[in-house]
Order: C-alpha cells, then sequence, then structure tokens
C-alpha cells in the first residue's frame, strides 16, 4: 500500500550517496553567498535580495539535478539572459505593472521555447526587472549584464567545480 501511495504522488527514491547531497547542499550554499555578495556590488537593501531569488531556484537545479535538461548551461545562461531582456522591454514599455509582469513571464516562457533555453527560475528574472523596485528599474538594460549574467556566470562556475566531483 505505501509504494503504491509513493509511486502516485510520484515520489521517486534518491539514488545519490549521503556525500553527494551534502556537497550538492554546500555548492548550492557558496553559490547564492557569492551571488549575495555580487548583487551587493550593483544594488542595495530589497532589491539586492530579489535578484538572488531566481538564482536561488537556479542552484537547486543546477547542484540537486544536475543532469536534468533545466540544469544544463545553455538553459541557465540562455533561460536568464533573455528572461532579463524581456523583463527590462516590459518594464519600460509596457506602463502598467500588472500587464508588464504578466507579459514579462509569459513573453519570456514563449522565447525560452524558441530557443531552447527552457530555464523555470528565468521567469522570475522576468518578473524582477518589472517588481523589483526603483533600484533595478534604475538599472534599465544593465539589470542583464550586472547583476542577472554575472550571477548566472557565478552559479555555473560554482555548479561546474562542486558537480566535477562525482563520477558522473
Amino acid at each position: 500500500m505505501k509504494e503504491v501511495f509513493i509511486r502516485y504522488l510520484g515520489i521517486e527514491p534518491y539514488r545519490v550517496s549521503h556525500a553527494e547531497r551534502l556537497i550538492s547542499a554546500a555548492g548550492a550554499f557558496l553559490g547564492i553567498l557569492l551571488i549575495l555578495y555580487c548583487s551587493q556590488l550593483f544594488l542595495s537593501g530589497i532589491s539586492a535580495y530579489l535578484i538572488v531569488a531566481s538564482m536561488g531556484a537556479s542552484a537547486v537545479l543546477l547542484f540537486a539535478v544536475p543532469h536534468g535538461r533545466l540544469a544544463q548551461p545553455w538553459s541557465l545562461l540562455g533561460g536568464h539572459f533573455v528572461s532579463a531582456i524581456v523583463g527590462v522591454c516590459c518594464a519600460k514599455w509596457i506602463p502598467d505593472i500588472y500587464i508588464a509582469s504578466a507579459a514579462a513571464v509569459g513573453i519570456a516562457v514563449a522565447v525560452m521555447y524558441y530557443l531552447h533555453c527552457i530555464h523555470p527560475p528565468g521567469g522570475a528574472t522576468a518578473l524582477t526587472a518589472v517588481v523589483g523596485g526603483e533600484q533595478i528599474i534604475e538599472l534599465g538594460f544593465q539589470y542583464i549584464m550586472t547583476p542577472v549574467m554575472l550571477n548566472t556566470l557565478i552559479i555555473l562556475i560554482v555548479a561546474v567545480s562542486f558537480n566535477y566531483m562525482f563520477n558522473w
């Protein structure tokens, strides 16, 4: 009965060692810590923390399911890059914040699909460009490179370094 219930919920047993789990958690910790410090160079207060939210979601993908399609370098880099562009454009050109927010996420999803770089945290990157506050809005297109792409490169480097330890 228990197995049927677990299978019904879609729970799959993890086949990773405890060491791998702890190293993955340490990698996520280090990646986010570095991103927080980096974000403080360009933003302050709540704006710096909002941009890290999408990177936290990326960290889960990169460190917990590194083999998944959504955690591959093109998905990570392309997904955040195009979503940041879409988000900034929507923030600049759509005056209604509700419409701009919805358009940013919707268009980002479509663009990621067409470019084969689906990365769910990209939706948060697009949304943050619209609702992230005055500092993020003031960054304009700079938001794409700093902090988004710089943070994305940081977490990618940490992920590759940590995942290199495993015999995949």
